[in-house]
């Protein structure tokens, strides 16, 4: 079987409906662990949450029109933790 006609694995189509976010995680990591070509890749977990945080902080305070207490009600943190998420992420 050549590359071109492989089959590329993926999350179950129901799956994907039902927890979309994490069907796109999931392969994100499968791609990336992939892409390595059998070297380990270190410190992985800082890194996931790092390329997360960012982008969900974001998307959220643009939503919440850059109302940092709605914003933290809808992450389900306090406003001090946000408020340090969105300096450490130079989100301002």
């Amino acid at each position: 079987m050549t590359p071109a006609t492989k089959t590329k694995k993926s999350a179950p189509k129901n799956e994907r409906r039902r927890d979309p976010l994490a069907s796109s995680v999931r392969v994100s990591l499968e791609r990336y662990l992939s892409d390595l070509d059998g070297h380990s890749p270190d410190n992985l977990y800082q890194m996931v949450v790092d390329e997360i945080e960012r982008p969900l902080f974001e998307i959220i305070m643009q939503f919440t029109g850059g109302n940092q207490s709605k914003a933290a009600e809808m992450l389900g943190i306090n406003r001090g933790t946000l408020r340090k998420k969105l300096s450490q992420h130079n989100i301002g």
